[in-house]
């Protein structure tokens, strides 16, 4: 019998992340060894979620994961990036794993972006949520018990009165019909605070709503403002 795939999780905090890592432990054949993600080395927050690192630990720990943070500007350019992301994985070979894991669902363009920059560095991608109708994504992230909040919203899809409002088919039925129920077009970003691989929930309490514009680390410009609610841990 052939020994697991060792995989690094690309680990947004995030609903998509989990079920992904969710899909891929009950598919059996991998096993994710290493959590990975990126964060604001000006803010200490996970990029577009806005989540505090402190939180981002939390989820590792209960997931019993080493996390491997890569710290870069708020907005890097993109050759930044791609060195960044370079040497990160140029080290996880050196521990046997050659295999990322990513929650995108139908964004060819991301998608064909990430698999350029994983065949120069002799990297595989895994992509369990690929071409998943999104609805019942959502659904399948309440059945799970996967229990996600939401964090981040762009202004222009959702207002700000869905900050902190939970993933499931409650909120399918409040959701406009022009916003993906995922938000894989970049409408909304969650927080994951419980799940059936957490060893216990995050407590955790809402807190300050800001707003600011932002630029993704991987080069796609966002010429709108997001509303961020801050989430800390009660304990």
């Amino acid at each position: 019998m052939n020994d697991p795939v060792k995989v690094v999780m690309n680990w947004s905090s995030g609903k998509d992340a989990a079920l992904a890592y969710h899909m891929l432990m009950q598919q059996g054949g991998y096993e994710v060894v290493q959590l990975l993600t990126t964060l604001s080395e000006e803010h200490g927050r996970v990029f577009m979620h806005g989540v505090r690192e402190a939180l981002l630990d939390m989820q590792a720990e209960r997931m019993s994961l080493p996390l491997l943070k890569v710290k870069l500007p708020a907005s890097p350019a993109d050759d930044l990036y791609r060195q960044a992301m370079q040497q990160t994985f140029t080290m996880l070979q050196g521990h046997g794993i050659s295999t990322a894991a990513y929650g995108d669902i139908f964004l060819e363009d991301l998608k064909i972006y990430r698999e350029q920059q994983l065949e120069h560095l002799g990297v595989s991608g895994l992509f369990p949520l690929w071409k998943r109708d999104t609805k019942e994504l959502v659904q399948l992230v309440e059945d799970t018990g996967i229990e996600a909040i939401i964090v981040c919203v762009n202004e222009k899809c959702l207002g700000k009165e869905f900050l902190g409002q939970k993933i499931g088919r409650e909120f399918l039925d409040n959701l406009p019909g022009n916003v993906d129920p995922c938000g894989e077009n970049g409408e909304f970003h969650t927080f994951v605070y419980n799940a059936p691989f957490f060893s216990s929930p995050i407590p955790i309490v809402t807190g300050e709503i800001v707003h600011r514009t932002y630029t993704s680390p991987a080069g796609s410009a966002w010429d709108t403002g997001f509303y961020f609610m801050d989430v800390s841990c009660v304990a």
